[in-house]
């Protein structure tokens, strides 16, 4: 299952940091995750500081 951000992003860079797979990206208004290289762990999730990364 792949994760998603959602509008509550503030593009503070936390997910990309903490990401083991790389697929977190700046994107035009917010971060984005590329579901093909998302590794479903998790990690962005606890590492949010705005809960703005939810279950797709």
């Amino acid at each position: 299952m792949a994760y998603v951000i959602t509008d509550e992003c503030v593009s503070c860079g936390t997910c990309e940091d903490e990401c083991p797979s790389d697929a977190i990206s700046q994107g035009d208004d917010k971060y984005v995750i590329d579901a093909d290289a998302c590794a479903d762990c998790g990690t962005c999730v606890e590492s949010c500081p705005n809960d703005a990364i939810v279950e797709e």
